[in-house]
C-alpha cells in the first residue's frame, strides 16, 4: 500500500491519507519509506518528513513539513512527494489507538512504537536531526525504517 504526501499545517494532522495525493513538481523528488516491525495492525502510522532541525522530530511548527497518516499494516510503504533537494529527516509513530499522540508509561516511556530515518538510535530521548538526516538530490530516495517498542 502506498501513500503520498503534500505539505499541510499542523491542524490537519488527522487528515485522511487517501486525500494526500500529489504529483511531483520539477526540481523535486519523492522519498519512499518502507516501515517494518509493527507489532500489530491496530491504529495508524503517523509519519513526518522535515528539513527543519529545530522542529524535529515533532514537526508541529514546520508548515512546510510533509506528513502522512496511513492505516497500520504489516510492512507499510509510504511515499513523500514534492521533496526539494536538501537535508531531511523522518520521524514515525505507530499510533495504535489513533488518538493523535504517543501514549507513555510513567510519563516518559513510550507505549507505542516509533522510528526515525537512518534507523537513528534513541538514547534517553529522540535522536538529533543530524543523526536521522539524509540528503535528497532530486532523485527518488528509498528509505527503510524499523519500529521500536519500549513496552
Amino acid at each position: 500500500m502506498r501513500h503520498r504526501s503534500r505539505p499541510f499545517a499542523a491542524l490537519s494532522l488527522a487528515a485522511d491519507a487517501g486525500a494526500l495525493i500529489g504529483a511531483n513538481v520539477p526540481g523535486t523528488a519523492s522519498v519512499t519509506a518502507t516501515i517494518t516491525g509493527l507489532r500489530n495492525d491496530k491504529g495508524v502510522v503517523r509519519a513526518c518528513l522535515t528539513d527543519d532541525p529545530g522542529d524535529f522530530p515533532k514537526c508541529r511548527e514546520d508548515a512546510t513539513s510533509h506528513r502522512i497518516v496511513a492505516r497500520a499494516a504489516g510492512t507499510l510503504t509510504i511515499e513523500f512527494t514534492n521533496i526539494a533537494p536538501g537535508r531531511h529527516a523522518i520521524a514515525l509513530v505507530h499510533d495504535e489507538n489513533d488518538n493523535g499522540r504517543i501514549d507513555r508509561a510513567l510519563m516518559m516511556i513510550p507505549r507505542e512504537g516509533f522510528g526515525f530515518s537512518r534507523d537513528a538510535k534513541v538514547v534517553m530521548g529522540p535522536p538529533s536531526f543530524a543523526a536521522a538526516a539524509f540528503e535528497t538530490d532530486g532523485k527518488p530516495a528509498p528509505r527503510a525504517t524499523r519500529r521500536r517498542y519500549m513496552l
